[in-house]
C-alpha cells in the first residue's frame, strides 16, 4: 500500500503521519520521486481501509494498494517513477535509470592478469565505457574449468580502477566472500545461477553497495522480481536487473535466446533500471553487435558486453568476447541508435 502526499506537503505534516502510521503498527518508507513524495507502507494493510487512511491528514492525495506480490520493486510502489541509481566512480557519478544516457559496462569475463585486465579497461574507458566487468570468482558448469583468481583478482580490478577510474563490476558468488567482494567493487553482481540463492540476496540487501541481479537461465519475468524484491527488502533500493539470456528448445545455433521483449515488460511492472547482456545472451561474438543495438532501440538503460583482448586465448567464454578494435567500432555503431533515441551520453570518456 502508497501513500501518495499532495505537492507541496510540508516535510512537519509527513513526519507526523509517519509517526502515527508507526503508532499502527506499520512501517513508513518515504519515497521522494520528482514531483511528489509517496509513503511505501510496509506490514499487515489487507485490512487496511484506504478511505481510512486518507483521513488522517489533508496533505494526502490518495492511497494505492500495490496489487502485484513483489510490493517495494513494482512500479506502483514510486507512483510510476523510475529509479534514479547513482553510483560513484572515480571519473565521476554515473547515473542508471530511464531518464539518464546509457551507461556501459565492458571488459572480461574472468581476470586473468594484471597487463590483460589494465590493458582491457584502458581500451574500454577509450571507447566510452563507464565500467569494467570482470571475474574474481566464476560459477563454471564444469568444476575442471577455470575458477577465477579469487581475492587476487579484485586487487586486479582494483588497479585497474586506479589506472583507468572506471567504475568496478564483479560477481560474489557465496555470503562468506561478500565483505572482500563488496570492498573492491563499485557494483556486486549476483549472477544467473545465485539468482534464487536466497541467503545472499539478503546478504547483499543488507550492504550498501549496488547490486546487480542476473536473471536465472529458467527464470520467469515474477520469479526474477520477487528475487529482487528480497534485496529492497532487506534495505537496499539500489538494485539494477540485468537480462542474460535464458534456456530455450533451441541451443544449436546461440548459447541463450536474449529475452529483448523483456525490457518494455519490466518498464510497466517495476521502477527498477534495465541492463542486457548480450554477450551472455547469444555466446557468439557475431551476434552480439546486432543484439546490443537491437537493445538500444528497446529502451535499455544500460549494456554489458565482454571484451578481451585475445580472445582465442581466453580462460572463460571468449567465443562471445569481442576484440577492443570491434568494441571500439560497435561504440560507433551504438551512438547512432543511441542518439536516435536521445540515451546517448553527450562525450565519451578520454583516457
Amino acid at each position: 500500500m502508497i501513500v501518495v502526499m499532495k505537492v507541496g506537503s510540508p516535510e512537519q505534516e509527513i513526519a507526523r503521519i509517519s509517526e502515527e502510521l508507526n503508532a499502527w503498527g506499520l512501517t513508513p518508507e518515504k519515497i521522494v520521486g520528482k514531483h511528489k513524495v509517496v509513503l511505501g507502507l510496509v506490514g499487515e494493510t489487507v485490512d487496511l481501509d484506504p478511505l481510512q487512511l486518507q483521513e488522517i491528514s489533508p496533505w494526502i492525495e490518495q492511497v494505492l494498494r500495490v496489487e502485484q506480490p513483489f510490493k517495494r520493486v513494482s512500479r506502483e510502489y514510486r507512483h510510476g517513477e523510475g529509479s534514479d541509481i547513482i553510483v560513484n566512480t572515480p571519473n565521476g557519478p554515473v547515473h542508471f535509470g530511464e531518464q539518464h544516457p546509457l551507461s556501459v559496462v565492458a571488459g572480461p569475463c574472468s581476470v586473468e592478469n594484471e597487463e590483460m585486465i589494465i590493458e582491457t579497461a584502458r581500451r574500454v574507458k577509450a571507447a566510452g565505457a563507464q565500467f569494467l566487468r570482470g571475474g574474481a570468482y566464476k560459477p563454471r558448469t564444469s568444476p575442471y574449468a577455470f575458477q577465477g583468481h579469487g581475492e587476487s583478482a579484485l586487487e586486479l580490478l582494483a588497479a585497474a580502477r586506479e589506472a583507468t577510474g572506471l567504475g568496478i563490476v564483479t560477481e560474489v558468488m557465496d555470503t562468506a566472500e561478500l565483505e572482500v567482494v563488496a570492498k573492491f567493487a563499485d557494483i556486486v553482481q549476483v549472477g544467473a545461477r545465485n539468482m534464487q540463492n536466497f541467503s545472499l540476496l539478503k546478504k547483499v540487501g543488507a550492504q550498501d553497495k549496488p547490486v546487480l541481479l542476473k536473471r536465472g537461465m529458467a527464470a520467469t519475468i515474477e520469479d526474477w522480481l520477487m528475487a529482487a524484491e528480497y534485496i529492497l527488502a532487506a534495505g537496499n533500493p539500489n538494485v539494477i536487473l540485468c537480462e542474460r539470456g535464458i534456456r530455450t528448445f533451441d541451443r544449436q545455433y546461440a548459447r541463450n535466446t536474449l529475452d529483448l521483449s523483456v525490457i518494455p515488460v519490466l518498464r510497466t511492472l517495476t521502477h527498477l533500471p534495465i541492463m542486457i547482456d548480450p554477450s551472455h545472451g547469444t555466446g557468439k561474438a557475431e551476434y552480439v553487435p546486432s543484439m546490443a543495438l537491437a537493445a538500444i532501440a528497446a529502451g535499455t538503460d544500460s549494456l554489458m558486453i565482454e571484451v578481451h583482448p585475445n580472445p582465442k586465448k581466453a580462460l572463460s567464454d571468449g567465443p562471445q568476447s569481442l576484440t577492443p578494435d570491434r568494441f571500439d567500432s560497435l561504440m560507433q555503431e551504438l551512438s547512432v541508435i543511441g542518439k536516435a533515441v536521445k540515451r546517448w551520453p553527450q562525450a565519451a570518456a578520454l583516457v
